[in-house]
């Protein structure tokens, strides 16, 4: 029984050593080398005025830490370039006014962001695509000012943006 323990053992030792060349366990099969991603423009009403530069770190640090693609200034295998075209803060949950004199109020506020990108694959034009819209939201109580939990929210809402984004383009989901 010890010599098919240690057999087993073997085999899978083997067997993870070896690979197909482009698998990773992120689920992301990429034959191109490089990547470009040039700052992206805040195009957005409202919000902070670095969030564009905010964005395009994020974004860039993300494709860095997840793939092997080595960043290039421009004409990179893989291009991705767009703009934060929506900062929008909307009441979504109203709560009744403790007294008359007083005017219905939101329990909860929703910020959303925006994102439009443009793809553009050079290995295989057929992942391509333009001004596609990415767009995410959280919710806070109203109760609390934007600007002491915003950039918290900006980050969360581009968290999810930029996995989305990821998706689309080299994790072909």
């Amino acid at each position: 029984m010890k010599t098919y323990k240690t057999l087993v053992i073997t085999l899978l030792a083997c067997l993870s050593f070896t690979s197909c060349g482009i698998y990773s366990f992120t689920g992301v099969a990429i034959t191109a080398e490089t990547i470009s991603i040039p700052n992206f423009y805040n195009d957005a009403d409202g919000g902070p005025p670095d969030m564009a530069q905010i964005f395009t770190n994020q974004l860039t640090d993300y494709y860095q830490q997840n793939t092997n693609l080595l960043r290039v200034e421009e004409n990179g295998e893989l291009q991705i370039e767009g703009s934060v075209s929506g900062y929008r803060i909307t009441p979504v949950a109203p709560a009744a006014a403790q007294t008359n004199a007083l005017g219905d109020v939101a329990a909860l506020t929703r910020l959303t962001i925006t994102v439009t990108v443009s793809y553009v694959n050079t290995t295989d034009d057929s992942f391509d695509f333009e001004n596609k819209t990415f767009s995410f939201f959280e919710d806070f109580d109203s109760n609390l000012n934007i600007t002491t939990i915003e950039r918290e929210l900006i980050d969360r809402i581009f968290d999810q943006i930029i996995l989305d984004i990821f998706n689309a383009t080299v994790a072909n989901w």
